[in-house]
């Protein structure tokens, strides 16, 4: 496994990830400021959260590998796209002037700095019951909760 050093506590929320699931054929990504990096069960893993009702919701259940993108920041204007626009409605990678390439058996994207292969190893549906109350109000009312999705990291892609 190659090196990769980060500060795991500010990349999500400073500087935003993109994830990525599906094929060159068919794909979709969206902006994420939430997940996690560590260990679990001896394999380097990526951890992400995907609400049921994004369009990358699909890909990720229909597909065994992921990735995690993290843009140069001169493409920080792409996040708004891939964050707050659908891959239902619009040709995503287009209107955000990103270029998709492969990744092994997934999608990744030029423009990123680094990249994260990683293939699925296990995904749980998050139980908002079991949030303190301040959180269930503020992120999720009545919006759906989340799929945790943990990727063991295959590759590091520079």
């Amino acid at each position: 496994m190659k090196e990769f050093t980060t500060d795991i506590f500010t990349l999500y929320d400073k500087k935003w990830g993109l994830l990525c699931a599906g094929t060159m054929a068919e794909h979709n990504a969206m902006t994420i400021s939430w997940g996690g990096m560590g260990t679990l069960w001896g394999k380097p893993v990526v951890t992400v959260y995907v609400r049921p009702n994004r369009h990358t919701y699909g890909f990720m259940e229909e597909n065994e590998y992921f990735t995690v993108g993290f843009l140069k920041e001169e493409f920080r204007k792409a996040h708004g796209i891939m964050g707050s626009k659908s891959g239902r409605d619009m040709d995503k990678d287009k209107e955000s002037g990103l270029t998709p390439q492969p990744a092994g058996d997934s999608v990744m994207y030029k423009e990123a700095e680094v990249t994260l292969l990683c293939r699925k190893i296990y995904c749980q549906d998050l139980d908002v019951s079991a949030f303190p109350e301040e959180v269930r109000k503020k992120y999720y009312g009545s919006e759906p909760a989340h799929r945790m999705y943990v990727g063991e990291v295959v590759d590091i892609i520079r």
